[in-house]
């Protein structure tokens, strides 16, 4: 094994609780390993967000998707969203800008997170969500005027 790599492409690190010298000791144990992927892989055996989660049964496989579909979609709602009114004290407006700017960041990166599992149900759960919401809350398909000046109250993410 080189680099902590097996040949799955699949990353091999101790469990929190081993230290570099019992880990050392156990090199060659493999069971004692938490075995994390650095390529896409197929499967509901997957580790996304949390420790353990969603475990190896097909319905918390299957929530885990519907979770992190929905906060793709919710990423996509904030960004296209108009939640503050016009005429609002500027103090205010500015603070509620603020936080849904923080609850659309946090909400981008949970999405950018449950990505790097590398599972491919995963990654076709956030692209789902993300169409579906630019389609629902981004695009012109829905309305029939023009589009309007402000789209958001959030400014475009941009990489």
């Amino acid at each position: 094994m080189n680099d902590g790599m097996n040949h799955d492409g699949m990353m091999m690190s101790p469990p929190s609780s081993m230290s570099n010298n019992t880990m050392n000791h156990h090199h060659h144990e493999s069971h004692n390993m938490v075995m994390m992927h650095m390529t896409f892989f197929w499967g509901k055996n997957a580790q996304i967000l949390f420790s353990g989660w969603p475990g190896s049964r097909s319905g918390m496989y299957a929530l885990a998707l519907v979770f992190v579909f929905v906060l793709s979609f919710l990423v996509e709602w904030l960004s296209h969203c108009k939640l503050i009114k016009s005429g609002s004290r500027h103090v205010v407006a500015g603070l509620l800008q603020t936080t849904l700017h923080a609850l659309r960041v946090g909400l981008a990166y949970l999405v950018m997170l449950a990505v790097m599992s590398f599972n491919g149900g995963v990654f076709l759960a956030a692209v789902a969500g993300h169409t579906l919401g630019f389609l629902l809350f981004g695009s012109r398909v829905f309305t029939r005027s023009p589009p309007p000046s402000k789209t958001s109250d959030l400014p475009p993410m941009s990489c």
